[in-house]
């Protein structure tokens, strides 16, 4: 990994306590990144502040709720005031969940939009309005390829997703004139502790071999696609969506 390449960059990660977001926070930040790694919880960050600090890197763990203006702000300003105004986004704060459409509550759908979507605008506005006034930015929002195609069983989060699609779009076209940039990863089945126990059950074997490249992806797989587009060597990108899916949005119909 170039150690530099996002020398410089003051990098917000959202959902950082686990899974992607954990994983995109030691990248960035072994890439050169100041990191501000977030989430509800502020001790679940404590640990992978202290581990990038300790390797040399520069991390700050601060607490957010999505869902809430106020907390996004709170954090906003903390972030500003410790490392500097974020030039650039990792959007990632995300909740998995989902039923038949026709069982699903409305317990079960806030539970998932107002996260998924909700909390995506809320942080996407708040950050893009300092990052207009400090003269520009780039924000990467963590998509889905359920967001692209459809799979039965998780309307709420496929609703979601497809919605993060097409707010990385109108975002890329209305912020574009105040030098912020907006795009966005669309992983597939990426294999992690949440997950391992479908991935090994007779439908996720069956899912995967669906897969052309006939395996889920792993965290690292992420690497390239994430510092393409947090860093300047997509500074002629936006309103891109990249699928990271091992080929699954292609497989045959």
């Amino acid at each position: 990994m170039n150690a530099s390449l996002m020398q410089g960059k003051t990098v917000l990660v959202t959902g950082a306590s686990s899974g992607l977001g954990q994983h995109f926070a030691r990248v960035l930040a072994g890439a050169g990144a100041r990191v501000a790694v977030a989430a509800r919880r502020r001790d679940k960050l404590q640990s992978l502040a202290a581990e990038i600090n300790d390797a040399g890197g520069s991390a700050l763990a601060v607490g957010m709720d999505v869902t809430d203006r106020m907390s996004v702000t709170d954090a906003l300003d903390e972030i500003a005031a410790e490392l500097a105004v974020p030039n650039v986004l990792i959007n990632n704060a995300g909740v998995a969940g989902g039923a038949a459409a026709l069982d699903v509550t409305d317990a079960d759908w806030h539970a998932v939009i107002d996260t998924n979507l909700q909390g995506s605008w809320i942080v996407a506005q708040e950050t893009a309005r300092r990052m207009r006034d400090a003269g520009g930015g780039n924000i990467v929002n963590t998509a889905s390829i359920l967001g692209l195609r459809v799979s039965a069983g998780v309307a709420p989060y496929a609703i979601s997703k497809a919605a993060v699609v097409q707010m990385t779009k109108v975002l890329a076209l209305e912020l574009a004139r105040y030098k912020i940039r907006v795009n966005a990863l669309a992983p597939g089945y990426i294999e992690t502790d949440l997950n391992e126990e479908y991935l090994n059950s007779d439908a996720g074997l069956a899912m995967i071999k669906r897969i052309p490249m006939r395996r889920c992806g792993r965290l690292h797989d992420l690497d390239g696609p994430l510092l393409l587009l947090a860093s300047d060597a997509s500074a002629y990108m936006t309103g891109s969506v990249i699928p990271v899916d091992g080929g699954h949005l292609v497989n045959t119909l």
